[in-house]
This record gives structure tokens, sequence and C-alpha cells, in this order.
């Protein structure tokens, strides 16, 4: 459905015509004018009338209503057509959800489709109605301010999950181990969570390098104004802190479920040998007690006064002989 339709004029926002049609053809006329439309999850009926008033290229129009692309960037005849994935992260279940949202960019207009709840277009639609001088830069200063904002949130998620991996870091090295299956659970969870992040993340290096001229001879993209490659390049500098920060996270929890998956072996190996101890201990008087158990005729110390009490001293004086041997050794 169409969330917002308005046309802007010289840094203000301004009334007129309710057609695509005739406002995009008055924007045009002006020259100092451009056409703003957001979708919300637009049917293919619904996205029929904004593709044809706008001309939009069919393999983006077909991204845009699929959804479920990786972040690009597409310079077609009539538009450029850019795919970002606003994330979000939800602190007490640990979960990273992505949204979808793609903006085309052309001659005195913009579209922009949403997927997902994440993509913050209402507040970047308020606060740019607050700035005339990057209104005024048209549909490149709209590009620009979406991109600003997403790859913004990308550094506040990214601090966020810095800071549960550190409560998950402590729980781990916590004296009790981190509680067994549930943590490496959670551990496990957590790197799930980090590879939908750098899914939002990592292909977005490319389409910035390119808005931002970065590895090309000139830099210039149509339907994007060559003054705002110094703008694109503070976003892309933002991306690569955010790419490096999602690097480290993803090192540093692997290495977290190595050092756990170590220290549920060091105490499996601990049980076995207490396990181990004590059947030792146990042995020694079960094999006194099956020699003595045959019932032989011809066995000497049946016939003794003290062989009782001499064989269960012998059997308490090996039982505490092996108890101080495990125990100077760590196994008890």
């Amino acid at each position: 459905m169409i969330v917002d339709c308005a046309i802007y004029r010289d840094g203000h926002r301004t009334e007129g015509p309710q057609d695509f049609s005739d406002a995009l053809e008055e924007a045009r006329a002006r020259g100092d004018s451009f056409v703003w439309i957001g979708l919300y999850e637009p049917t293919e009926k619904e996205f029929d009338l904004v593709t044809e008033e706008f001309g939009l290229h069919p393999l983006a129009v077909e991204d845009a209503l699929k959804a479920h692309q990786r972040p690009k960037l597409e310079v077609y005849d009539d538009s450029l057509f850019m795919v970002l994935k606003p994330v979000t992260y939800e602190p007490d279940s640990d979960t990273v959800t992505s949204g979808e949202l793609m903006i085309f960019l052309g001659d005195s207009f913009v579209v922009t489709v949403r997927h997902g709840e994440g993509a913050p277009l209402a507040e970047v639609r308020r606060r740019l109605e607050q700035q005339e001088d990057m209104l005024r830069h048209g549909p490149t200063g709209v590009l620009y301010s979406i991109a600003d904002a997403v790859v913004d949130h990308y550094l506040e998620v990214a601090t966020e999950l810095g800071t549960d991996l550190e409560e998950l870091e402590t729980e781990v090295f916590s004296p009790d181990g981190g509680g067994s299956r549930h943590t490496a659970s959670r551990i496990y969870t957590f790197k799930r969570q980090i590879l939908e992040f750098r899914r939002a993340t990592v292909p977005l290096s490319v389409p910035m390098n390119r808005l931002a001229g970065v590895g090309s001879a000139d830099g210039s993209l149509a339907f994007v104004r060559e003054g705002a490659r110094p703008f694109f390049r503070d976003v892309n500098d933002h991306l690569t802190r955010v790419n490096e920060s999602v690097e480290g996270l993803d090192r540093l929890v692997s290495d977290i479920l190595n050092a756990h998956l170590a220290q549920m072996s060091v105490r499996q190996n601990d049980d076995m040998r207490k396990i181990s101890a004590w059947a030792a201990m146990a042995a020694v008087p079960t094999m006194i007690a099956g020699i003595y158990g045959m019932n032989f005729d011809h066995m000497p110390e049946l016939h003794w006064l003290w062989s009782y009490p001499a064989v269960i001293a012998l059997m308490a004086g090996l039982e505490l002989l092996l108890y101080r041997l495990f125990k100077r050794r760590g196994w008890l």
C-alpha cells in the first residue's frame, strides 16, 4: 500500500497533483522539484500503476515485489535501483531481524518499497523535511539520508551485540563453567544472529563503494549528483567500522564456543577420572572378597582366629592408600 506521497520543491514539501503522472510531469517541468512515493509491501497489482507511470525496469520491479534480495546497486536506463537490509535487535531474545528496503531513483522521483518492520523511513522523511539544504539535493539527498540512517542503526546494533556478547563471555568463564548444554545452545544461537547481521552489512560494501566513487575511474553514477560522493564516503566509512565490528564479534563468539567446548571436555575428563578412581577403589575389596568367596578347602587363612579382622583391615588399608594416591593426583 502507499504510505506517503509528496512533492518536494526547493527543500520544502508542497501540495501538488494526486495523480502520479501529473505530479511527476510538474516536478520535471519546474526542474527544482521531485516526487517521493513510499510503499509498504505492495502487491503486484498495486505496484503496476507506479511501474507504468515511472517507467521502472521490470527486473527491478520483480526484485522489489518478491524481496529476499541481497544488498545491491543496479543502474538501468531510466532509474537507479538499490537494495538495503535494515536490521533490528531484540536483546531479551538475542534475535536479529532484517527487513528489506528498495529504492528507485530517477529523473525527479524517488520510489521506496519497504518489507518488514526494520526500515526507518518515516523518521528519515520527518528529519529530511526539517533539513532544507539536504532536500535541495533532490533524490540524491533522499538516497544518502536513507543509507546513512540504515548504516547508523547498524552501529547501534553492533554495540548492543557486543554488550550481550560480553555478558555471554562472563557466563562461559564463570566458576561453574557456563551451564553446559544451555550455554552451548545460546552461544550457537548468538552466532546465528551475527551471521544474519553479516548478511545485511557485508554485501552492502560494494554498492557503497560505487556510490562513494571508491575504486572507480570517475565514480559517476546516473541519477546521483557528483557532489554527493563525500557524503557517501562518510556512510561507507561507517559501514567499514560496522563490518570490522561484525568480523570481531564473529571471531570472538567462535573463540567463546571453542573455549566452552574445551571446558566441557575437561569437565568430562575430570568426571571420568573420578569415576575411574572410585571404580578402582571398589575393585580392591571386590577382588579380595571374591578370592575368599571361592570356598576352597585348602585356604590356610580360613582357619586363623584373626583372619576376618585381618582381611577387613587389609581392605581398609588398601582403600586408604588408593584414596590418598588419587587425591594427591587430583582425581578425587
